[in-house]
C-alpha cells in the first residue's frame, strides 16, 4: 500500500475530511489532496501529518510500526489573527474570543492556555518568513532575547524580538530582525507583551 493509499485510507477511518486534516495539521487543503492523489510522496510537514492522522510517521511514510491511538497525545492549539491575539490583554482565554478558529497540533504538554500566530509580513525576516507558525505561551514572562506577541498602542498585535532597556527599568524594546522596520519603544507608545515564544514552525513557500 503507497503513503497516498494509507493517508486517505488514515483519513476516511477516522471520518474526516481533507480539510480538517489539513487545518490541523497547519497545511492547506490542496497539500491533502496532492498526497492523497500521489503528487507528494515526501511531505515536508510528515509529523503534524501523522499527528493529525493520529498515527506513527514511519507507519504513514512506509507502512510499519503503526503506533496505537492512546499512545499519542497532543492538543489543538488556535491560529489566531493579529487582531484577535491583540484582544488577549483583555480576554486572555482564547476561548473568550469570536469568531471561526482554524486550529494546529501540538504536543500535550504544551499549555492549554497558548495560541499559534501565522507570520504576516517581513519585519521578522530572514528568520520568521510569511506563512511560518510561532505557538506563543501567554503566562511566561520575558527575558532578554526572546521573542514575543504584544500589543501595540492600537488594536492589533505584533510579533518582535523583546529587549530591556536596563535592570530595574520598566521599559523595553520590540525589535524588528529586518533592519528597514523602526524599533519600537514602550517609552514612547503603549506596548503590551501579551506572550512569548516557545516554537517556531517553518513551511514550504509557495512559489
Amino acid at each position: 500500500m503507497s503513503l497516498a493509499a494509507r493517508f486517505k485510507a488514515r483519513r476516511i477511518e477516522l471520518g474526516m475530511t481533507q480539510t480538517e486534516v489539513a487545518n490541523s495539521a497547519g497545511v492547506s487543503q490542496q497539500s491533502i489532496e496532492s498526497i492523497e492523489s500521489g503528487r507528494t510522496r515526501k511531505p515536508r510537514n510528515l509529523l503534524d501529518l501523522a499527528k493529525a492522522l493520529k498515527c506513527s510517521p514511519d507507519w504513514l511514510l512506509n507502512g510499519k510500526n503503526i503506533m496505537p491511538l492512546a499512545e499519542i497525545s497532543t492538543r489543538r492549539i488556535p491560529v489566531l489573527s493579529y487582531v484577535q491575539a491583540g484582544c488577549l490583554t483583555e480576554a486572555r482565554d482564547v476561548t473568550d474570543l469570536t469568531g471561526e478558529l482554524e486550529y494546529v497540533l501540538a504536543d500535550a504538554d504544551v499549555p492549554e492556555t497558548c495560541f499559534a500566530l501565522r507570520i504576516d509580513g517581513d519585519s521578522m525576516q530572514p528568520e520568521f518568513k510569511e506563512g511560518d507558525i510561532v505557538i506563543i505561551d501567554p503566562d511566561l514572562c520575558p527575558t532578554p532575547g526572546e521573542f514575543v506577541v504584544a500589543k501595540n498602542g492600537g488594536h492589533e498585535a505584533t510579533f518582535k524580538k523583546y529587549r530591556p532597556l536596563g535592570i530595574g527599568v520598566d521599559d523595553f524594546e520590540l525589535v524588528p530582525l529586518n533592519p528597514d522596520y523602526p524599533v519600537l519603544r514602550s517609552a514612547d507608545m503603549k506596548l503590551q507583551i501579551i506572550g512569548v515564544m516557545i516554537e517556531h514552525r517553518i513551511y514550504r513557500r509557495k512559489r
